[in-house]
């Protein structure tokens, strides 16, 4: 199976591509494999600067972006906690995080 985004080959159960961290077409989580809100913004709060909210939520290439430049020195990591506690943050298949 290849992805539909970036075109590299994936895992035929894949739901992100892991390559580029685009929802795979046709696939979404179940309920009970939805992201939690609280797990979230605790890591963000704690790990925002290496992005582990990102990883976390299936925004692989945004998170190695924020590994690399310290959470965009801080200023991106406030935009993502300000974004999970208005509760605007979606995970990256687009399904909302679970309270």
């Amino acid at each position: 199976m290849f992805c539909s985004k970036c075109g590299k080959e994936i895992n035929d159960d894949a739901v992100i591509c892991v390559h580029c961290g685009c929802k795979v077409e046709g696939k979404s989580l179940s309920s009970d494999e939805k992201r939690s809100w609280v797990c979230t913004l605790l890591l963000c709060i704690f790990l925002g600067g290496i992005g582990a909210h990102r990883f976390y939520t299936g925004y692989i290439a945004i998170g190695i972006i924020q590994l690399l430049t310290l959470g965009g020195c801080g200023i991106w990591v406030l935009i993502d906690l300000i974004s999970i506690l208005c509760n605007s943050y979606k995970s990256a298949d687009g399904s909302e995080l679970q309270k």
